[in-house]
């Protein structure tokens, strides 16, 4: 089998030009970065919607519950787009930027795999456009002109052990998580003070880019960040330390989508990138509404299972671009029933279902699966009426699932039913509970102590026709990321809730969910090197 390094190496590039000529874009409508990747502006959005070009056909792409090393939902993706691509379609895909720290960490580069990945992957996964890093010095300039504000006693006043913003940097270092600032110099380094680090896929500013709709949304939205509370208890917000439209500057360019290509020439949006488990999970809706205007057909995907991206996709995402998705395709590995069993994948075809959007199985063939037990998964789930494809997207690229393209193309046709989990309307604990008892299969929700008043004070304060984020673990239904399979009977356990006011929603944190994670005893980074013509090795 070669590698995902090898398989890249081999691959043609085309010229970014060339892979934007069919959608109708121009060279006066890119911004270059180097001969393969480029940015699209933003106003590409207004000036399709004008022109009255219908949307494309929206496709979701989701997983069961997932093993510690994924199952291959980017590469599905990425797959499908190009299968759709060689049953005659004019697809795109559009997927989030990898964070650096998952990259140095465990998982490695993230961009699809074998014959059916993104390119150039080397680039994608170290520093792409700059991104990233845009995101992560926005926001630490809203933190450090709150540590101004208080150490310049300005009004309002900022309780120093009530600041709700930390600061954020993309990698993985786990001794930053809890930190002191301020100290020394007889008060000329500021407020001493309790601070700490999060990941910059975790941060708030990261979920404004992704949900924005134009530089004026963003900058209203950032201005809405909710930083810390005055002694009275009263919000202080970004716009309060009049720093929205500094914020807004700096992510200028980042607002403009990413534009690459698949190994067989697909065009690719990738923009954006929020964690599944701590934020929202999906790329921006600015690559996605464009993308929708430029294709027959779009492939996306949300992070992690049906619970947590998914849901996220359907109640946060698509409430608020006026998305209708068509179709949602499932990945489901040998390896993961294994562990999780065929119950776990019916949850999750449950799961969709209940948004009314019809959905097929992606059984993702990898190199040692045993044929027989691949089929044998097809059997059980069509058995229980459930549509499922074999698929070899990693060795076979787009031909490794024309069957599942073929498939996906008639549900596309069908009329879109979609509606959203919970009406807007509801009370914040019932939809907490609407989505712990239909996502999860909760028996019901209990409040750690304090959460209950807390959540009462945001709807006192106005947030309560928020949606919910829940924060949970991936790798289990419930919020213990021990139990495995489909379990019942259980109880999801809430210890904190938090209002992003600028991304718009309520963050629910369940069980232990780290915003800073840490590096494994052998990172992924002790593996990556560079030889002196330039070749990155190591990195996927």
């Amino acid at each position: 089998m070669k590698s995902d390094e090898h398989i890249a190496r081999e691959a043609h590039l085309q010229p970014i030009e060339t892979i934007a000529e069919p959608l109708g874009l121009s060279r006066e409508n890119l911004y270059l970065y180097g001969p393969y990747k480029a940015k699209v502006p933003l106003e590409l959005r207004a000036q399709l919607e004008h022109s009255g070009a219908e949307d494309g056909k929206l496709i979701l792409v989701t997983a069961m519950t997932p093993t510690p090393m994924g199952e291959g939902k980017t590469t599905n993706t990425i797959g499908l787009a190009q299968a759709l691509k060689q049953i005659g379609a004019s697809p795109m895909a559009a997927i989030r930027e990898p964070s650096l720290g998952p990259c140095m960490g465990v998982k490695g580069g993230a961009a699809g795999g074998g014959y059916s990945q993104v390119l150039p992957m080397d680039e994608i996964n170290l520093h792409f456009t700059g991104d990233l890093h845009a995101v992560s010095i926005a926001h630490n300039l809203l933190s450090a002109l709150i540590d101004n504000h208080m150490h310049q006693n300005k009004e309002p006043v900022i309780h120093p052990r009530k600041v709700e913003w930390k600061r954020v940097m993309d990698m993985n270092d786990r001794s930053l998580r809890e930190i002191l600032v301020g100290l020394g110099g007889n008060g000329i380094n500021g407020v001493a003070r309790e601070d700490g680090f999060e990941i910059t896929a975790a941060s708030e500013v990261m979920a404004v880019l992704c949900l924005a709709r134009d530089l004026n949304d963003l900058k209203r939205r950032l201005g809405n960040i909710i930083v810390g509370v005055t002694p009275d208890r009263k919000p202080v917000t970004a716009a309060d330390l009049h720093v929205q439209g500094a914020m807004a500057a700096l992510l200028k360019q980042a607002m403009n989508p990413n534009l690459v290509q698949s190994i067989e020439g697909v065009p690719v949006f990738i923009h954006g990138g929020p964690f599944a488990n701590i934020a929202h999970g999906c790329n921006s809706i600015a690559a996605t509404q464009i993308a929708l205007k430029l294709s027959d057909y779009l492939v996306t995907e949300a992070g992690f299972a049906s619970e947590l991206g998914a849901e996220k996709f359907f109640n946060i995402k698509c409430r608020t671009a006026g998305l209708a998705p068509r179709a949602v395709v499932i990945v489901v590995t040998l390896r993961a029933v294994k562990l999780h069993g065929i119950d776990n994948v019916k949850k999750h075809v449950e799961n969709i279902r209940m948004y009314q959007v019809p959905v097929i199985v992606s059984i993702n063939k990898f190199l040692d699966d045993d044929p027989a037990e691949l089929e044998s998964i097809q059997a059980q789930l069509r058995e229980e009426g459930i549509p499922a494809e074999i698929t070899d997207f990693r060795e076979s690229g787009g031909n490794g699932g024309l069957n599942l393209a073929e498939e996906v193309v008639k549900m596309c046709d069908e009329p879109s039913a979609f509606a959203p989990l919970y009406p807007l309307d509801m009370s914040i604990r019932d939809k907490i509970s609407t989505i712990c008892t239909k996502m999860y299969g909760a028996g019901g929700v209990v409040y750690e102590k304090g959460v209950i008043t807390k959540i009462k004070r945001l709807e006192q304060l106005g947030y309560g026709g928020f949606p919910i984020c829940m924060a949970k673990t991936q790798t289990s239904l419930s919020d213990n990321p021990k139990v495995k399979g489909r379990p019942a009977d259980f109880e999801i356990s809430v210890k904190d809730v938090k209002v992003r006011g600028g991304a718009e929603f309520i963050v629910v944190f369940t069980g232990d969910i780290m915003t800073m994670p840490g590096l494994p005893e052998y990172p992924a980074a002790e593996n990556i090197d560079i030889n002196e013509a330039g070749d990155i090795t190591g990195l996927f």
